[in-house]
């Protein structure tokens, strides 16, 4: 579940508590600015380090502004209501509601504004160009928020922050994109605020660190706290997990552009060995027409929330990452019935074993949903469930000797036959 959508954003989430707890200030009382404008002092001193650490140049010298707390609700909320991206909501709200990610009664578009709006501090926009701070923000955030968005605005000289967001029903490489950009920033403003120093050596406890000061500073961010887990971790992971990638990217590929060969996955993210060793690209799926039901939305989850699926539902972060690992590739399509909605969502595995793990673990996370007995019996390659004015089926088959698994959740009484597979299109 993407949530930034257009918006680079720096929030409480990840880089403040990382520079907080490295004890770093911003101190540059004694500089002379060099840049004209609001916060030209911190300007001056973060431009020159951030250049030095990325190894790039700024082309055109950044612009800074002022923003009120208004015009950021105002700004956020054109970022979520503009029609594509309504669009993009309502297939999100439905297929996460079906899955059980999100509670029914979540209004997820007002949610997340409230939400960014408590988190943010300042942030880049790719269209005007200009980094924007929040007026009257915390002293002590802002140095690094400005720190944090020069990154971005640097990004942006050398390759489109816009670009990924064109792409659309790619939810899974969108992520994988963000993870970059938002992890380069964390890393290299870190990196520049210790003096280019390397950031893992000075990590104290590392990242897991890091999110456990997130986990207990949640006091301060009420609405964060309140958010169901997928929400919570899709806005950690590509700050955190981005930056250990870009951590690995630079430690492997001395001197070379990050924008050259990015990350398609957030299974790339998430494993050095999909990346840097044998690449392993996702499985593309096409979905064959759905029978007796009408298409309303399409996309991908991807194997980053296909672990927060099975943490739902099982609360076991062993079994959780156990049962996503060995992915390669999704689809998901919500659709309506004369019923009401439905959601049908089909998964290819590296191979039988990972693709059989996830189905017993899928069985397991619809039986503790629902309370639910299945019809068929144990190993059977089709189980369906009925509860809570739901029909659930999960099939496992093969598809061009590919392992694949899919989940049907249709209101009961309509068929959950909507996907052949025999029809179903794989492309590497």
């Amino acid at each position: 579940m993407r949530l930034n959508q257009n918006l680079t954003s720096h929030s409480a989430l990840a880089g403040i508590a990382v520079l907080l707890a490295l004890g770093i200030a911003n101190s540059c009382a004694d500089k002379k600015p060099a840049y004209a404008g609001p916060f030209g002092r911190e300007v001056s001193e973060a431009v020159p380090a951030i250049e030095n650490a990325v190894g790039l140049k700024f082309k055109t010298p950044p612009k800074v502004e002022t923003r009120s707390k208004a015009q950021v609700r105002a700004f956020v909320t054109g970022q979520v209501t503009d029609p594509r991206a309504a669009r993009e909501f309502a297939g999100i709200t439905a297929a996460y509601k079906r899955l059980g990610m999100i509670p029914d009664s979540l209004n997820l578009q007002k949610f997340l504004v409230d939400l960014l709006e408590e988190q943010i501090v300042g942030y880049y926009d790719p269209k005007t160009k200009v980094l924007y701070i929040v007026t009257d923000a915390p002293k002590e955030a802002v140095g690094i928020t400005i720190t944090h968005e020069l990154v971005h605005a640097l990004q942006d000289q050398y390759i489109s922050l816009d670009s990924t967001q064109k792409i659309e029903a790619q939810n899974d490489r969108q992520t994988a994109a963000q993870a970059v950009f938002e992890g380069q920033a964390v890393y290299e403003q870190i990196s520049a605020m210790l003096g280019g120093s390397n950031v893992a050596m000075n990590l104290p406890g590392g990242w897991d660190r890091v999110r456990d000061m997130i986990r207990e500073n949640q006091g301060s961010m009420p609405i964060f706290a309140a958010a169901p887990i997928v929400i919570q971790e899709t806005l950690i992971f590509p700050y955190l997990s981005g930056a250990e990638f870009v951590r690995n990217f630079k430690d492997r590929n001395t001197g070379q552009s990050l924008y050259g060969a990015m990350p398609v996955s957030t299974e790339q993210i998430l494993h050095p060995s999909a990346y840097f060793g044998n690449r392993d690209a996702p499985t593309t799926l096409t979905l064959p027409p759905l029978s007796g039901a009408s298409a309303v939305y399409q996309n991908t989850i991807g194997e980053f929330e296909t672990r927060l699926f099975l943490f739902q539902h099982l609360n076991d972060q062993n079994e959780a990452v156990r049962g996503a690992t060995g992915w390669d590739g999704d689809r998901y399509v919500v659709f309506n019935t004369t019923g009401g909605q439905g959601l049908a969502w089909v998964t290819v595995w590296d191979s039988g074993v990972e693709a059989s793990e996830f189905y017993d673990l899928i069985d397991q996370a619809i039986r503790k949903r629902y309370n639910a007995t299945p019809s068929a019996a144990a190993g059977a390659v089709s189980k369906s469930y009925t509860a809570a004015g739901r029909s659930l089926q999960i099939s496992a088959a093969e598809v061009g000797g590919r392992p694949v698994v899919m989940y049907v959740d249709v209101p009961a009484g309509a068929s959950t036959a909507v996907l052949d597979l025999a029809r179903l299109q794989l492309q590497q």
